[in-house]
C-alpha cells in the first residue's frame, strides 16, 4: 500500500519506553524525537562553527525524558540543572536515548567532521599543530 500526506501525518511514529533508574529509586520514560526535535538537539551542538559539548548527554536527554502522557520533564532551560545528576546514570540513559533515536556513531562522526569543514580559515588556522 502507497501511504499518502495525510496516512503519514497521522502515523503515531514516535515511541517511548520505561527505564529503570534503581539510583533514583523508580523509572522514567524516554521517548524518541521528532525530526525537528533531533535537528535541533544537533544545532546545540555547533554554535556559531563550533562544537559545544557542554551538557551534551543533558541536551538529549531534557528531549528525551517525558511524564506519562509524553511531555517533556525538562526544558531547555533545566539542563543545567539534569546536568548535575550522576554522569553514570547519565551515561547509560544517554546511550538508552540514543539507541532509541537510531544515533549510532557514524552520524556522530558525520557531524563532527562537517562542524569542522565548516569553519572559516581563521579559526581552521588557530588549531594548526607544529
Amino acid at each position: 500500500m502507497i501511504l499518502g500526506k495525510e496516512d503519514i501525518i497521522n502515523k503515531d511514529d514516535l515511541a517511548t519506553e520505561d527505564v529503570e533508574v534503581p539510583e533514583w529509586k523508580g523509572s522514567i520514560r524516554l521517548k524518541t524525537m521528532t525530526g525537528t526535535e533531533r535537528d535541533a538537539y544537533e544545532a546545540s551542538i555547533f554554535k556559531q562553527g563550533k562544537n559545544d559539548f557542554q551538557n551534551l548527554r543533558s541536551k538529549l536527554l531534557a528531549r528525551c525524558i517525558v511524564d506519562d502522557k509524553g511531555k517533556r520533564l525538562f526544558k531547555d532551560n533545566d539542563i543545567d540543572l539534569l546536568g548535575t545528576k550522576s554522569a553514570m546514570v547519565l551515561d547509560r540513559l544517554f546511550d538508552k536515548a540514543q539507541q532509541m533515536n537510531g544515533m549510532r556513531a557514524k552520524d556522530a562522526e558525520q557531524l563532527l567532521k562537517n562542524s569542522v569543514s565548516g569553519q572559516s580559515d581563521d579559526s581552521a588556522s588557530g588549531s594548526q599543530e607544529s
